[in-house]
Order: C-alpha cells, then sequence, then structure tokens
C-alpha cells in the first residue's frame, strides 16, 4: 500500500525498514514463531538503528517521529511478523512512552537512554488475573512505607516480562477510590521481590513472550513513582490513544503478508490446466482483500495525521484499531482457506498468520470496547 501525501522522508525511511524485514526478519518468523522465543538482539539492532526512538521526542533523545512514522513502522514490521512487532510496541509505546509523558527529567535520564538504545527493554504490566477491561479491578498494592513503596500482587499476560530490564506497574495506592487510586511505577526486573513465571503458550504470536509476574513484599524507592499519586494511571490513559494507532498498523501489516501469500500461492498453484487465478471467485476475493486493506490503511494513517496535528483523534483511533484488526482476522482466514493444506503445515506463513491474528482484536481493547467508544462518541 502506498500513499501519495505520505513525506518523501517517510517514504524513503519505510523503504529502508522494508529492506530490512525481508532480509532479517520474514526468513526466520516461521521458525521463531515455532521456537516460540522473541530475538531480543533484534531490539538491540532496532535501537541501533534509532527505531525505539521514533515516539521519543528529540528533547529525550529519540528522533520526534510522531504518529505517523510510527504507523509506518509498525505496519511494516508486522507485515515481517505481528510478533515481533508486538513486542517492540510494548517496549516502546508503553513502556518507553510512560517514561516520556509521565516521567520527571531525573527519571528520563535514568532509564530513557537504555531504553531507546535496545540495553534495556521495557514492559507494562498493567493486566491482571480478574483486571482486564475493568480498570477499576486492579488489585496490586503499592503501600506508601516512609521514603518506599511495597508491592504486592501479580500481574498476568505481560508481553516481554521473561526478558524484561524494567517494568512499568499499575497498582493501587487507594484501592477504596478506584480507578482514581491507581498510581503507575518503575520497576527494575532484577529488585527483590519481584518473580516473573516461565513463558505462557500461547494459541498464536509465539515469538513474542509473555509471563505472570508475581510482586511479593517488593520494596522501590518512592522516586520511582511515575506521575502524582493518585493521578498517575489517568495521565496514563492519553499513551494508550497511540496503542490503538499501532495496532491498526498492525492489522495492516499482518494483512499485507497474508494478501501477499495469497497471491503468491493461487499465481503458482495449478488445478485443471490453469493457475487458481483464472478462476473468478480467486480474483475477487484477492481483490476484497486489497480493498479492505486499503480502507483500513487510510483509516489508520488518517487517524495518525490527526495525533500528529494534535487534534481530537479518540473516536478515529477506535475506528481505526477496530476495521483494521477484524479486517486482519477476515483476511487471514481467507489466506488460510486459499492456501489449502499447504497452508495448514505449521511451517507455512499462512497458519502463522491464522494464529497472530485474533489477539489484535482482543489486546488494546477488545472490539466491543472500540464499538462502545464510538457509539459513545456519537451520542448514543
Amino acid at each position: 500500500m502506498s500513499d501519495p501525501l505520505i513525506d518523501p522522508e517517510h517514504a524513503q525511511f519505510v523503504e529502508s525498514v522494508r529492506r530490512f524485514v525481508d532480509s532479517e526478519i520474514i526468513p526466520h518468523a516461521t521458525s521463531w514463531d515455532l521456537e516460540e522465543r522473541y530475538p531480543q538482539q533484534l531490539l538491540r539492532e532496532f535501537g541501533n538503528l534509532g527505531w525505539l526512538g521514533v515516539s521519543v521526542p528529540e528533547s529525550y533523545g529519540g528522533s520526534g517521529g510522531g504518529s505517523v512514522l510510527y504507523a509506518l513502522l509498525c505496519a511494516e514490521l508486522a507485515r515481517g511478523s505481528a510478533a515481533i512487532a508486538l513486542g517492540f510496541y510494548v517496549h516502546t509505546a508503553l513502556a518507553s512512552s510512560a517514561l516520556v509523558h509521565l516521567g520527571d527529567e531525573a527519571q528520563r535520564k535514568r532509564w530513557l537512554p537504555g531504553a531507546m538504545s535496545g540495553e534495556r527493554i521495557g514492559c507494562w504490566a498493567y493486566a491482571e488475573p480478574n483486571a482486564g477491561a475493568d480498570v477499576s479491578t486492579v488489585a496490586t498494592t503499592a503501600a506508601r512505607d516512609g521514603d518506599q513503596y511495597v508491592l504486592n500482587g501479580t500481574k498476568m499476560y505481560i508481553t516481554n516480562s521473561p526478558f524484561a530490564d524494567f517494568m512499568v506497574v499499575v497498582a493501587a495506592t487507594h484501592p477504596e477510590l478506584g480507578l482514581k487510586g491507581l498510581s503507575v511505577f518503575v520497576v527494575d526486573a532484577d529488585t527483590p521481590g519481584v518473580n516473573v513465571a516461565a513463558p505462557l503458550k500461547k494459541l498464536g504470536m509465539g515469538a513474542s513472550e509473555m509471563a505472570e509476574i508475581v510482586f511479593d513484599d517488593c520494596r522501590i524507592p518512592a522516586e520511582n513513582r511515575l506521575g502524582p499519586e493518585e493521578a498517575g494511571f489517568i495521565r496514563s490513559l492519553k499513551v494508550l490513544t497511540l496503542g490503538r494507532i499501532a495496532s491498526a498498523a498492525f492489522g495492516v501489516g499482518l494483512s499485507r503478508a497474508a494478501l501477499q501469500e495469497s497471491q503468491n500461492y493461487c499465481a503458482q498453484r495449478v488445478q485443471f490446466g490453469a493457475p487458481l487465478t483464472a478462476n473468478q471467485f480467486i480474483r475477487f476475493t484477492l481483490a476484497d482483500m486489497a480493498t479492505r486493506l486499503e480502507a483500513a490503511w487510510q483509516l489508520t494513517l488518517h487517524t495518525a495525521r490527526l495525533a500528529d496535528a494534535g487534534q481530537p483523534h479518540d473516536r478515529e483511533a477506535s475506528m481505526a484499531k477496530l476495521f483494521a484488526t477484524e479486517t486482519a482476522t477476515w483476511a487471514c482466514e481467507r489466506t488460510l482457506h486459499l492456501c489449502g493444506a499447504q497452508g495448514y503445515m505449521k511451517d507455512s506463513a499462512a497458519q502463522r498468520f491464522y494464529r497472530d491474528c485474533k489477539v489484535l482484536e482482543i489486546g488494546e481493547g477488545t472490539s466491543e470496547i472500540q464499538r462502545e467508544t464510538i457509539a459513545r462518541q456519537l451520542g448514543v
């Protein structure tokens, strides 16, 4: 997909990312998935290339590329491997962005340089066994004790946690206040009282690693709190808008990969003396995939441009996330169907796309939550 309105420098950047993805990610994506291993050296390479600082302002050592450039980068990475893109996103748009938007100068100087170089990788520790969409049910507590906080509780499904060097943790400082009683902290992974379980087994996104984290009387300095007590999490919600744009870009990238896989297979597969593309149904299916993909991409770009212009974009972010991720699920299912028995084999890209796509409709707010957000914006 292309857009004539994309800045020439952005287009040049995308081309460089595309070459990297084609040579360094796509050839290994299926094996990483089957091994259920995130190639951590990639994050250091991303740091050397400056990609980990794309969403970080120049004043803090990043490139200040903005939401459009970030969406372009996420789409290309997801085209290569949605799981690789997911680990990149959690580190940059959640952990690092929390430091940028909530941290003070001392906190940024302490953690951001290593985060942007790829020497120190972060995770976003919010979800819990009973806390997902319902933020008010966060049970992990952070009790003030002099110049320290004592963390106790369990976080679940935390991407990057098996190898993270630092964790951005959401905990209740005043549980009786619900959402307004939540605060945000940075916790070094080697702090006593931090216990990370073995990586969880998942249906898809095999190359991404996630685990349970248990905080058992984990003491951290009070200076590790990001933002004011109680207001930190509410302020962090602004960070999460970028998450919907990134999720939409993941959907676009995965759909691109699915469309290309479908085209390649159907052009080469000969049945009844002709390639599958000689069949009108096949051509119409590919045409529908391309059309939905283009619509998803334009909606994603539009939202990212609104964000960069400082314009309201909450509704558009939900629309982009909803449409692009559901498009990815449909496109990946069609690709698996078109590729037949070959696509069903464990070493095929088609089956990996099929297993990876569904979680995009679940993470960063389910499709139902996005529809509720859109309806609320409509006043209904």
